[in-house]
């Protein structure tokens, strides 16, 4: 919903109706993730995507007749016939795709997520896409970190979700969770789709180089919010970092341990040392290897650097499996020259890491080609849709 709330809200503050459509569940190759939405505007507009292009048109249709009709749908998509081309996934993928009218009537604390969406306030919106009382349908669980609001007509079932979502909020992930009628711990009888907006995960860019300011640029682009530092001011200057969100003056090591003190720096942070420089290097990656498990950390530096910095790290007393942790020399293998080559080939490393890819040339394999464990990979049993 992230993807097309603008217009979302521009219809629900005028006090009208959009049909809303989101991928709650992808099997083998859908082109989409979880979450992935489109939006159908009250004067017919389309904004977002479920598909990549493949099955917009269809959606499109059930959008429009949901917002008439006011009765939210869940709905498959694949290939499977002649006609995959015109309503079908080409990729040869299968994905669910909930379509819900949405309007100030059916989604009253709407506006409420939208200012913590803006203010970078972790928030969930828990919905049910599958339910034997079709009143159920469409009706949501706001979850904050510190407490939930509910449309919901049971205290159990708005309880156990908003219990069961919380670890998915803090880690920023979306999911489909099933229940029973009720809210019990069951395998069949309620499905709801959690939509979790977690803040931007952060890029910790240390060292203000111009390889830095490449790896900046394109770190935004990912969605992260990007922050240099370098411990000097003459390089870590705004002007030079005009698209980061902060430019920070102060030692590598210093800024780290604040920003952990304060709990700023979490399992989906990035940081990348690009300094090469022992006296910066070192003790910064100390507390990194050290502390909680990072999405990434990666050092920039030669061959000959790398064997220093491993030797100097081990002098210092980590350990071969903190050390495992490190990618260093930062990259994949691109054979890049310039900043900007330099920093694809770091943010592909970063996205494979993310994702579980190999790193290899597609053509060279044999396998699928999205890696998100969000992806079942098993044929579902059913093609029923409400």
């Amino acid at each position: 919903m992230r993807d097309v709330l603008d217009a979302l809200m521009a219809d629900w503050d005028a006090g009208r109706t959009s049909g809303l459509a989101t991928v709650v569940r992808t099997f083998d190759s859908a082109p989409r993730p979880p979450g992935a939405s489109m939006l159908v505007t009250a004067d017919g507009s389309a904004v977002g995507s479920v598909s990549g292009g493949c099955v917009e048109g269809a959606v499109y249709e059930l959008a429009t007749a949901v917002t008439a009709d006011g009765v939210p749908q869940l709905v498959r998509y694949g290939i499977s016939d002649d006609e995959a081309f015109a309503v079908g996934l080409t990729c040869g993928g299968i994905l669910d795709v909930f379509v819900q009218p949405v309007s100030r009537r059916t989604f009253e604390g709407l506006d409420a997520v939208r200012d913590d969406i803006a203010a970078g306030r972790p928030v969930g919106v828990a919905t049910v896409i599958e339910h034997p009382d079709v009143l159920w349908l469409g009706r949501h669980v706001v979850v904050r970190t510190d407490r939930f609001e509910s449309e919901l007509p049971s205290e159990r079932a708005s309880a156990a979700i908003a219990d069961d979502t919380l670890g998915l909020l803090a880690t920023g992930r979306n999911a489909t969770l099933t229940y029973g009628t009720d809210g019990e711990r069951l395998d069949e009888g309620m499905r709801i789709f959690f939509d979790s907006y977690a803040p931007r995960p952060r890029m910790l860019v240390f060292g203000a180089i111009d390889f830095a300011a490449a790896l900046a640029r394109l770190g935004a682009f990912l969605g992260y919010r990007v922050t240099v530092c370098d411990a000097r001011p003459v390089f870590a200057t705004p002007e030079r970092f005009p698209e980061v969100d902060e430019v920070v003056v102060s030692w590598p090591d210093r800024y780290f341990a604040d920003q952990a003190a304060l709990g700023l720096i979490d399992s989906r942070t990035v940081v990348c040392v690009l300094t090469h420089d022992p006296k910066f290097d070192v003790p910064l990656l100390e507390l990194a290897l050290r502390g909680p498990e990072l999405a990434y950390i990666g050092a920039m530096g030669s061959r000959r650097t790398h064997d220093d910095r491993l030797a100097r790290l081990r002098a210092a007393g980590l350990t071969d499996a903190e050390l495992a942790h490190l990618h260093s020399p930062v990259g994949l293998d691109l054979g890049s020259r310039t900043p900007e080559e330099t920093a694809v080939s770091i943010a592909a490393e970063i996205i494979s890491r993310q994702w579980g890819g190999s790193g290899e040339p597609l053509t060279r394999l044999d396998g699928r080609i999205h890696h998100d464990d969000l992806v079942e990979t098993s044929q579902p049993k059913s093609t029923t849709s409400m």
